[in-house]
């Protein structure tokens, strides 16, 4: 959750000083470097956070590459910045370079907002040409958050990423060819299926009736697929709230009205009638005590009964609604009170209207 708070407050200074942002170098200062910050390296310990990093390349010297981050005196991510507002597509191949002649197993290429992070999964020391882990940090995503935090300096595993990372890879790639096939079918998307349900000869006409077919019956598929879903959790959400409403149940179940208590609301309503309409006096039983109500409102408490325990007590309220309360041993005692509770009304500014 730490790292999850840390990359938040990174994409909210994205959105708030990227419009100011000109140049490359203020990119690194604003964006970059607050990140490697965030997965736990010290940037200013030019032994673990090495800016400048120079990656000679055969007899061409004078080679850097932005950032190299260096764990047990051995970089373990070389870190390519472009200004924010590049895009990374052409930039690869700069990195390519940086990657084959460094002890790395990864790298990172970053314009402060899209961060892609490379590996040598295909060919060892030859840095792959598509990222393992794609990320843009201002629509980050929980499992994003998950996947970053493995590059935290106290989680950092070398082999563990590396298995991770062909998954993650071949995953988003399958993703990246299927959402195509969904918005555009190939050929051999819709031959696949066609071969399987068709039997006569694909034509040319069959082909484009079988595309339309195709792409119908997946979009139908995924659309009852999330609809599932969606009828799952609000299938689940009703079972819980039919839950809570039997736990209500259950507990006003519990609460017994007692004929003592009717009776002690009739001696409160004939002391109160004669400031208030009766339709205006109310009561509510509860597990705790008998409250006697203001128009049925539970702000304006006029008086409460506790009847139900070893001694009975009448429960007054001052102008704070303070309850304080009076031992008495019948409810023909609460007449004695005529003049505390008439009082009660007043503090709530009641006109009779008798």
């Amino acid at each position: 959750m730490e790292l999850q708070s840390k990359l938040k407050a990174i994409a909210d200074k994205i959105n708030q000083l990227k419009d100011k942002i000109e140049t490359e170098e203020s990119t690194k200062h604003a964006f970059v470097l607050p990140f490697i910050n965030a997965l736990g390296y010290d940037t200013f310990n030019p032994l673990e956070v090495v800016p400048e990093f120079i990656a000679d390349i055969g007899l061409k010297k004078g080679e850097k590459v932005d950032y190299a981050i260096f764990q047990n005196e051995i970089p373990i991510l070389i870190i390519e910045c472009k200004n924010w507002k590049e895009g990374l597509d052409n930039h690869n191949s700069q990195l390519f370079r940086y990657f084959h002649v460094t002890k790395t197993r990864f790298a990172l290429l970053t314009n402060g907002i899209q961060y892609r992070f490379y590996t040598d999964l295909e060919q060892t020391n030859k840095m792959d040409e598509k990222p393992f882990l794609e990320f843009d940090i201002t629509k980050i995503k929980d499992n994003d958050v998950h996947e970053i935090g493995k590059f935290h300096k106290s989680n950092f595993d070398v082999d563990k990423i590396v298995n991770n990372a062909s998954s993650l890879k071949y995953t988003k790639e399958i993703r990246k060819c299927i959402s195509n096939e969904l918005t555009s079918s190939s050929s051999e998307f819709v031959r696949l299926f066609a071969n399987r349900v068709y039997s006569g000869r694909l034509t040319e006409k069959v082909m484009n009736e079988f595309t339309e077919l195709v792409q119908k019956a997946f979009n139908q598929v995924v659309s009852e697929k999330v609809n599932d879903r969606l009828n799952a959790a609000l299938n689940k959400e009703s079972e819980k709230q039919q839950e809570e409403a039997i736990e209500i149940e259950e507990e006003e179940s519990k609460i017994i009205t007692t004929e003592e208590e009717l009776e002690g609301f009739r001696i409160v309503v004939a002391i109160l009638r004669r400031k208030l309409l009766i339709n205006r006096i109310s009561h509510r039983d509860t597990q705790s005590y008998f409250g006697i109500l203001l128009d049925d409102n539970n702000r304006k408490p006029l008086c409460r009964l506790h009847l139900n325990g070893g001694n009975k007590y009448l429960g007054l309220f001052d102008e704070n609604k303070n309850e304080t309360r009076e031992l008495i041993e019948s409810v023909d005692d609460i007449y004695q009170f005529e003049e505390q509770l008439l009082q009660t009304v007043d503090f709530y500014n009641v006109i009779s209207n008798n």
